[in-house]
């Protein structure tokens, strides 16, 4: 009997998922949050009206923490090629032919996969002030928020139709310049460069705590510890990046250093073992998180261009089935977009390759598409400040532009996937949203 199964197990698919030991096949596949959600989906909301102790050790029995191996990053190209059983707990592993996968996606292109019927929907209630930043929840189809200049967040939802925006977030002093999702998308936080990171309540609006920046300066930048909500990462226009206990409002002890420039970019790896931040002088570091005490070792510096802006980073574990190193997607004010390898357990990166875009000044964000391609090559999608939106094949040497989207009236600053890739949001320096949906099949 176990031996059919074993059998089953290798006929159904060619991807599984390895907790603690146990093999899972899933039907559909995204890069890191597969069944993860419903194991953690604890109400931050309900969290935070609580007092915590200020130790992150204490968060994990009452806060929105998993656990996590602490397995060495460094294998894990290694083990996305070969040795699948010993991979942490939670990751994804590609096996070396993928022909069910493809039987089940279809013959169809990677072209064609991402073909475009058209515009969905605009929303233009920020119309005159540049909406920085856009967000699909976490793991949904019709939920997404983004945040904008004249100071609010806007929370939207495209179904059931019309699409409207659901609520509007009130209460920063300034322009707001990022914001994220809780894991369970019942919180979001904010930063502006009114100097104060805002935590608020996705259902009625409500602003539950605000965090001062102790150095009263702007706040550019800011995301989760992906495994343990309770703590968000904040970067200010003084340099200096700081862990922020949300549930007590108070900075994480050892949880702060400092860059050369302005931060404006961050990112975790899936695990949340490695912090990439950017700066405007051109710098990406990478920092070590210590998951027991929420504190950061400096580890790497990379320069990829002395005085250009690193306005976005995105970390994946692996791309597709034939790229499979953790990988970096950055865009730094070069006027291309960047593909780093990442080579070892502190964060070391190689670049891989880069794509032609429009980018000298404004804070242009890209994504890794957000489903695990079962075809030849993968998909990255930019903005760019030719007001277009450009997908790229990352495995095709030449002419990688696998699609073209027009329709803004100014630069592109930020793109974002719903979870099952039917719809894709873009935000411009006019205020301008656009929902895109793809054609299908």
């Amino acid at each position: 009997m176990h031996d059919q199964f074993n059998m089953f197990l290798r006929f159904t698919d060619d991807y599984f998922i390895n907790i603690s030991g146990l093999k899972f096949y899933p039907c559909a596949l995204t890069p890191t949050r597969f069944c993860l959600p419903a194991l953690a989906a604890l109400s931050l909301s309900s969290l935070l009206e609580q007092d915590f102790e200020e130790d992150p050790r204490a968060q994990g029995a009452r806060g929105h923490r998993r656990s996590v191996s602490r397995g060495s990053y460094q294998l894990q190209a290694q083990m996305n090629r070969a040795v699948y059983d010993e991979r942490p707990p939670g990751s994804l592993v590609p096996t070396s032919v993928a022909e069910a996968s493809r039987a089940m996606a279809g013959d169809t292109t990677l072209s064609e996969n991402y073909a475009f019927a058209g515009m969905h929907h605009i929303f233009d209630q920020h119309v005159d002030s540049a909406v920085p930043r856009l967000q699909f929840a976490n793991d949904d189809k019709h939920l997404l928020a983004c945040c904008s200049l004249d100071g609010t967040l806007s929370i939207m939802t495209l179904s059931p139709p019309p699409a409207s925006v659901k609520v509007t977030l009130k209460g920063h002093g300034g322009p707001v310049t990022d914001f994220a999702w809780s894991l369970s998308n019942d919180i979001i936080v904010s930063t502006s460069l009114d100097g104060t990171l805002r935590i608020w309540n996705t259902e009625d609006g409500r602003c539950i705590r605000e965090v001062r920046d102790p150095e009263s300066s702007e706040l550019l930048c800011c995301t989760f510890q992906p495994m343990n909500n309770n703590l968000t990462v904040v970067g200010n226009s003084k340099h200096h990046l700081q862990v922020v206990n949300i549930s007590t409002g108070k900075k994480v002890k050892g949880g702060s250093s400092k860059l050369t420039g302005r931060v404006l970019s961050l990112s975790f790896d899936a695990p949340g073992r490695i912090l990439w931040a950017g700066d405007d002088r051109g710098s990406i570091f990478s920092f070590l998180f210590d998951m027991a005490t929420g504190k950061l070792t400096k580890a790497k510096r990379l320069v990829v261009s002395e005085g250009s802006s690193i306005c976005s980073i995105s970390a994946r574990s692996w791309i597709s089935r034939e790229a499979r190193d953790p990988s970096l997607l950055v865009n730094a004010c070069v006027n291309k977009l960047l593909l780093y390898r990442v080579v070892d357990n502190e964060g070391t990166l190689q670049l891989k390759r880069s794509f032609p875009i429009q980018h000298g000044s404004q804070l242009v964000h890209s994504i890794f598409c957000p489903l695990m391609s079962f075809r030849q090559g993968a998909c990255v999608v930019t903005g760019s400040e030719d007001a277009c939106v450009y997908f790229f094949d990352v495995e095709r040497n030449t002419k990688a532009i696998v699609n073209k989207l027009q329709g803004h009236g100014g630069p592109v600053l930020d793109v974002s996937f719903n979870c099952d890739e039917s719809l894709l949001a873009s935000a411009d320096s006019t205020g301008m949203v656009i929902i895109w949906r793809r054609e299908q099949k």
